[in-house]
């Protein structure tokens, strides 16, 4: 018998959970007259200045796939295959600023393929993108250009009752740590949701379904047969509009491992609708703190500063940076319990290591070659004295005095000009790692995020169980 026959939802008050994270009427008037009025100015400013454009509502907004307060408007600016892409660029930075003038507000670049604006207008935040308009996945020029398509596809193919189990999806994602697909997340993106519910019609066959998805499990809504190309991949869900793109493709492991677990944990859960809201921490700093003394494990805590870059890179060179350095002090045979970093995302970073042990003995053994090798051998014992080597299993080995038996020193040793290089350390970071970093600790830093850090590295289990 499947496990997702125990599932009965029969008693859940969806209505009055949609009543929660639903946008109000208000809130959606608001959006929309926004919107409205921006992409009437846009494409208005368009037509003037005699530049071949359409705009475009895409997005959240457009499907009626939005959370309450989640309500981002995307505006794109389709031009022509055959623009020339400095002019669209140009073009469509000029609009955007234009546009940012006329509202009164203060444009910010970012960069996917070519460069977009985003900006605050009456509270809500707003894209204003250039792309290129296509009408198949095989017309693509820039990353940004199935967005249009996207929208279109969802629009034709989600019901309107669908759309309220998207937002049933978007939120226990968002509550169970599982929903965007920024890399700080790795989690599911909202276009992939919508898939879902196209696929599945509805939030609780998702889950039923999802319980019993294997690594490479595939799902093909216009039945391309592109699966094979995606191989290695954790979810494959082809693009209906890009049969060359999997749509999962962002989607880390363990979130998906996350989702299935936190499905199957909702299952069985007496308290569904817990699932649909934020857990309560109530947290205090004693408290949090107490924990890890419980834990009787050494902390290392690192803080330093962070250059002035976007996020989606950020967070990539942190993450790699604080995995290379576990992965070295495990291979200096210190044992790193657990790693992770925090940011707030403005100044500081803060790279933490539980150690099950962070001080060595002052001497390890250095393998050598198989005894079977005689010219290694031979190379091995001439190197450190004949008289110093043994035989350890079927290798040459030999005891020599450890160069850092506290994991602190080598921390030091590594971050600096000379010896950074010994870890793989984002780009971006070395040189305000070398020249800011400090040892700490963890009560030194006073912001509610961190401590929330704090909570979910002790307690990582909580927000996929309730």
């Amino acid at each position: 018998m499947r496990i997702w026959k125990y599932l009965n939802c029969d008693n859940m008050d969806y209505e009055s959970i949609l009543k929660d994270i639903k946008p109000t009427s208000e809130e959606k008037k608001h959006v929309d007259d926004v919107s409205h009025r921006l992409m009437e100015f846009l494409q208005k400013s368009c037509d003037e200045k005699g530049i071949d454009a359409k705009v475009t509502l895409v997005g959240s907004v457009a499907k009626n796939t939005a959370l309450k307060g989640k309500s981002d408007i995307d505006i794109f600016i389709a031009f022509p295959l055959d623009t020339d892409k400095k002019y669209l660029k140009d073009k469509g930075l000029e609009l955007a600023h234009e546009c940012c003038v006329e509202f009164d507000t203060t444009p910010q670049h970012h960069f996917a393929s070519h460069p977009y604006v985003t900006t605050d207008v009456e509270g809500c935040e707003v894209d204003i993108v250039p792309c290129y308009a296509i009408n198949r996945g095989s017309e693509l020029k820039s990353a940004v250009d199935r967005t249009i398509l996207h929208t279109r596809y969802v629009k034709e193919k989600l019901s309107k009752k669908q759309e309220d189990e998207v937002l049933l999806l978007k939120r226990f994602m968002a509550m169970t740590g599982t929903y965007g697909s920024e890399f700080k997340v790795g989690g599911f993106a909202g276009y992939l949701c919508e898939l879902l519910i196209i696929h599945y019609g509805d939030f609780e066959n998702t889950l039923k379904q999802a319980i019993n998805w294997k690594h490479g499990h595939s799902i093909d809504l216009e039945n391309y047969n592109t699966s094979s190309l995606f191989e290695g991949d954790s979810l494959i869900v082809i693009d209906p509009t890009d049969m060359n793109r999997n749509v999962a493709a962002a989607l880390r492991l363990n979130k998906m491992a996350e989702f299935i677990q936190s499905a199957r944990n909702y299952i069985f859960s007496d308290n569904k609708r817990d699932y649909f809201y934020p857990i309560e921490r109530n947290l205090k700093k004693e408290d949090v703190l107490n924990e890890f003394s419980k834990r009787n494990s050494d902390l290392i805590a690192i803080r330093f500063n962070i250059p002035d870059m976007p996020l989606d890179t950020l967070h990539p060179q942190l993450k790699k940076t604080c995995e290379a350095l576990e992965r070295k002090l495990n291979d200096e045979q210190f044992n790193v319990f657990k790693a992770d970093y925090w940011s707030d995302e403005i100044l500081t970073g803060v790279i933490l290591l539980e150690m099950a042990s962070s001080k060595l003995n002052d001497v390890k053994v250095n393998i050598g070659p198989k005894v079977f090798f005689n010219q290694a051998c031979e190379n091995f014992a001439s190197k450190y004295g004949r008289e110093n080597c043994y035989v350890q299993g079927d290798f040459l080995v030999h005891t020599q005095k450890r160069e850092f038996p506290n994991a602190i020193d080598l921390v030091r040793f590594i971050f600096t000009q000379e010896h950074i290089n010994l870890i793989k350390v984002g780009k971006n970071l070395k040189k305000t790692i070398i020249n800011t970093y400090e040892f700490i600790d963890i009560d030194e830093i006073e912001n509610d995020d961190f401590l929330e850090f704090l909570d979910d590295f002790i307690n990582p289990g909580q927000h996929i169980s309730r």
